[in-house]
């Protein structure tokens, strides 16, 4: 079974699976930094929006009084303002992140002034020249002085190599916060360092095999760990977020930046109301990882975190009718629908993300058949997953009636003709959707649910080979 999920993993375009590297079993000690690293006791906790609370303990050997201190190893991109600092003993005085890497453009930016050495090789006979020239300009290219003459350096293959005398100041390998202390006594303190950063965020992906016949789905939720932020966080504690942190955002005209909503209706068809067993921090849902693990600068890892088998499933078909309008036969949605309840379904919260779809052809082969967006679910929701177009199902919307009552009233008479070209019989979830304001369902053919403030749905049996038509009249305002 672990094979078959590995394979749609790749098959589906994700980054192969990769478990929580295990260090030991016991947090490393504080005074333990990262082989490689200035980094010490790392924890991590990462929010669905992109954004992370990075926290650092460090022991750093301090003098009495003033001093000025350098923490390299932080995020490349690294919210300044949020920085917190804190220590036994200890004032801040001032701080400063020094975000301008050391990368041969910058080298030649800072050296704009400056007089550096260009080495260059007779591509025929390999002799090599040098020079002495001063850059003039950086801007889109390099423009010097050489022996009194200006030169453009060009930027056509042919091997030159610049000399410079010493490093441009300013410039540093690695990203470094330096701040100014105010240290009460000499000695060896911890000191811990938070701070906010983007670039290092996580999402959920789902893998999901459908057993149509069997009516179950086997689901296995996937943590996609990305890091952006220029920098490698190795052997750090993470604490996972499902949930969006305002920032400061009005809740009215916030954007949301996941998920993305899916071209068609699906997801969370109604909410649940059970209570999740999964930790809290406030109103967000908390999934820690058991064990320490790397997040590699430009990397993409991925951690299981759901794993549920045989879960009660059903494949149905979903078709939303947007208004009041007649339409040539189109088809209807394929969708597979299932519940997160603890008794009869995944029985688990679970984090916005998108559901990748399989089912076995007749080989046994697991075949991609659809995926989804899927916003949060509370434990007890109701999925419904659309996994594309059905080509034998139809339905045709035709308005069979529509007439004014009185200066803002309408009364509107719709026929759904649906048809099924499938050998099995079928059941479409037929949605009418629009009835803003007051609008009611005056008569029907067959029996509706208010499923929303503004839609109906019908459950509506269609024989193989065969079809079937609902009839309603609605009262709307429009």
């Amino acid at each position: 079974m672990r094979f078959f999920w590995i394979s749609a993993l790749l098959l589906a375009g994700s980054a192969a699976p990769l478990a929580a590297q295990t260090g030991a079993d016991t947090p490393p000690p504080a005074d333990r930094p990262t082989a490689g690293s200035a980094q010490g006791d790392v924890s991590l906790t990462i929010y669905q929006n992109g954004q992370s609370l990075v926290q650092d303990r460090r022991r750093i050997a301090l003098p009495g009084g003033r001093s000025r201190q350098e923490f390299p190893d932080v995020s490349a991109k690294i919210r300044p303002e949020t920085v917190v600092l804190s220590g036994p003993g200890i004032g801040i005085v001032e701080q400063n992140f020094d975000y301008d890497l050391l990368t041969p453009g910058a080298m030649m930016q800072k050296a704009v002034g400056e007089t550096v050495t260009l080495i260059r090789t007779n591509p025929a006979t390999g002799a090599e020249t040098r020079q002495r020239a001063k850059i003039l300009a950086a801007n889109g290219g390099v423009v010097m002085e050489v022996d009194g003459k200006i030169e453009v350096l060009r930027d056509d293959g042919l091997p030159v190599r610049v000399i410079f005398d010493q490093v441009p100041p300013g410039l540093r390998a690695r990203p470094t916060l330096s701040v100014t202390l105010e240290s009460a006594n000499a000695g060896t303190v911890p000191l811990d360092l938070a701070y906010l950063t983007p670039g290092l965020g996580w999402s959920a992906d789902y893998v999901a095999l459908f057993d149509r016949a069997g009516g179950t789905i086997d689901v296995e939720g996937w943590v996609t760990l990305t890091n952006n932020t220029g920098t490698s966080y190795r052997d750090a504690s993470l604490l996972l977020v499902a949930g969006d942190p305002s920032g400061g955002r009005q809740n009215n005209s916030r954007t949301r930046r996941y998920p993305v909503p899916p071209p068609r209706p699906g997801g969370v068809v109604r909410a649940g109301t059970e209570t999740g067993t999964r930790e809290r921090l406030g109103d967000f849902i908390l999934y820690p990882l058991g064990r320490r693990t790397d997040v590699l600068e430009a990397q993409q890892k991925q951690v299981s975190f759901l794993d549920v088998q045989g879960s009660p499933a059903k494949g149905t078909y979903e078709f939303h009718v947007g208004g009041f309008d007649g339409n040539d036969p189109q088809s209807a949605s394929s969708a597979i629908e299932f519940s997160t309840s603890a008794e009869g379904g995944l029985g688990d919260q679970l984090p916005a993300g998108t559901v990748r779809v399989y089912m076995r052809d007749a080989s046994g082969s697991p075949q991609f058949i659809g995926e989804s967006a899927v916003a949060a679910a509370p434990m007890g929701s109701q999925i419904s997953i659309i996994t594309g177009e059905a080509f034998d199902v139809k339905v045709q919307t035709i308005v069979a009636q529509r007439e004014k009552r009185g200066d803002s009233r309408w009364r509107t008479t719709m026929r759904y003709e649906l048809t099924n070209a499938a050998a099995r019989p079928v059941t479409v979830s037929l949605w009418q959707d629009g009835l803003y304001g007051e609008a009611r369902v005056v008569e029907e053919s067959l029996e509706s649910e208010r499923v929303s403030a503004d839609s109906v749905r019908w459950q509506v049996p269609v024989p193989a080979n065969g079809s079937a038509s609902v009839t309603a009249t609605f009262d709307t305002e429009y």
